[in-house]
């Protein structure tokens, strides 16, 4: 395959008839969530009533006033709060101590990082609940959040590690040269380095853990995140309007924190170990 250079930057140029099949493959992925967000304005209850008759906001507002919708939104946003700090935390620990040194079962514990998410969920879910029962816990609102924590701790670790590496370790050995104790080296050296990527990655953990469906079904019990009751609610057909008004919400949620991790790391390669 041949690919024409760009006069500007000298780069190989795509063909058109390859540049189509890029934008039409974006089109089809991207179309069925554009029509939830259609539905979400259309004034008719009806799901599959195409073309729409009208535009209304009148779905926003009777999604706001269900008691239902609240405390889902609430729920979710507090477990992937919990789960996103306690992901942040291991996360950067598990990459501090792993980042530089060299030992045995090193490969195996990174690994063990990773698996949850590699992972089909409904592994991870029976594994999680099958633990949970061995160690007497009922599923409850903790559960949901060390299950969602066990697949967000390598969304930090990865972004931890790599600007980890980054960093010049004589910035280190330089901070306790001059006295500073370890504490005072990660809080005065280290974390000014790893600050943006650690933000980054808590803000995709938050996003991970806030629409997490199939763990969440086997690690809720009674309680009902958004993602379940969004399940639940394929079974009425009449609140069609008000569930695509919550999908939409949770696309919003999920969508704006991806892109804001994505413009905090983008471009920070090169300013570790500088003063910025």
């Amino acid at each position: 395959m041949r690919f024409k250079r760009s006069v500007d930057t000298g780069q190989p140029r795509a063909p058109h008839w390859l540049k189509g099949l890029a934008y039409g493959g974006l089109v089809f992925l991207h179309f069925p969530i554009l029509m939830i967000v259609i539905y979400a304005f259309n004034t008719e209850e009806s799901a599959f009533s195409f073309p729409i008759k009208g535009w209304t906001l009148r779905w926003f507002a009777e999604a706001a006033a269900r008691q239902d919708v609240l405390d889902a939104v609430w729920l979710s946003l507090k477990v992937a709060a919990c789960a996103t700090v306690l992901a942040m935390i291991l996360g950067t620990m598990a990459a501090a101590a792993l980042y530089r040194r060299v030992f045995f079962g090193k490969d195996a514990i990174t690994m063990m990082l990773i698996i949850p998410i590699a992972l089909p969920g409904i592994i991870t879910g029976i594994a999680l609940l099958a633990a949970f029962k061995m160690l007497g816990l009922e599923p409850n609102f903790w559960t949901i959040v060390i299950g969602h924590a066990t697949f967000c701790v390598v969304m930090v670790y990865n972004n931890v590690v790599a600007r980890f590496r980054r960093i010049p370790h004589s910035l280190v050995e330089a901070s306790m040269d001059l006295g500073a104790d370890g504490f005072m080296t990660f809080r005065r050296v280290v974390l000014p380095q790893i600050a943006t990527a650690l933000l980054a990655g808590g803000i995709l953990a938050f996003a991970l853990s806030f629409d997490e469906l199939i763990v969440t079904t086997f690690t809720a019990g009674h309680e009902k995140t958004l993602p379940i009751w969004l399940l639940n609610q394929l079974t009425r057909p009449r609140d069609a309007p008000v569930t695509n008004v919550v999908a939409m919400l949770i696309m919003l949620i999920t969508t704006v924190p991806i892109l804001l991790a994505y413009y905090l790391t983008k471009g920070t390669e090169s300013v570790a170990g500088s003063s910025k």
